[in-house]
């Protein structure tokens, strides 16, 4: 839900949100009940993030901030997907990212056949793509 949104300085109005978290923890430490209410908040943020920047900004602060108590989404949603380091293929970031820049040369050239064995290759090492309008983007399995 953080992907590509704006957190805002200061968090949303709640709309109960936090109330319902606080109300959770403080149920014997609920978590399970908590953890419902940061789905319920990330559900609203996928819904409003098209149509109102602003609110989902300020949702997003909001969730982090819920996020912190119990030690959740402090990380950059991108830095978190990607992970940090190598994987079990031994690939790099920079080695993927490489990859990915020689992949978008064979799509130009339509060579489809390299650019579907760069794909498969970065697969096979544990690595999603995710081609889009801004580009590839990618993270970790």
């Amino acid at each position: 839900a953080l992907r590509g949104v704006e957190v805002a300085s200061e968090p949303a109005d709640d709309a109960g949100y936090e109330s319902r978290f606080r109300q959770a923890m403080d149920d014997d430490f609920n978590t399970a009940e908590a953890m419902a209410v940061l789905f319920d908040l990330a559900r609203e943020i996928n819904r409003v993030r098209e149509t109102d920047p602003t609110e989902a900004a300020g949702l997003a602060a909001l969730l982090v901030k819920l996020g912190g108590i119990l030690g959740l989404l402090q990380s950059h949603p991108e830095d978190y997907l990607k992970g940090s380091g190598t994987t079990e293929g031994g690939l790099s970031d920079a080695d993927i990212e490489a990859l990915i820049a020689a992949r978008q040369q064979a799509r130009q050239q339509k060579d489809w056949a390299e650019s579907d064995r760069i794909r498969d290759q970065l697969q096979d090492a544990g690595i999603i793509l995710e081609d889009g309008a801004q580009g590839t983007s990618w993270r970790r399995k």
